[in-house]
């Protein structure tokens, strides 16, 4: 039987931990985006400072307003 450490170890378990980090790590920096708009930065700049596609910006822009 695979002990809670063993599992931490194995590469499924790794890669899972990266997506989750990742994906809170985006959501993060899209909740940014209208405080960012607001403050009068355009798309460009928005998505060059939180290292997204303007697609993803302009995405973020639209839900959130």
């Amino acid at each position: 039987m695979l002990a809670l450490g063993d599992l931490k170890q194995t590469r499924v378990y790794q890669e899972g931990l990266e997506d989750g980090k990742r994906e809170g790590c985006v959501e993060g920096k899209l909740e940014a985006v209208p405080r960012l708009l607001k403050l009068g930065l355009t798309l460009e700049q928005v998505a060059q400072a939180l290292e997204l596609e303007v697609a993803e910006v302009i995405k973020a822009a639209r839900v959130q307003c």
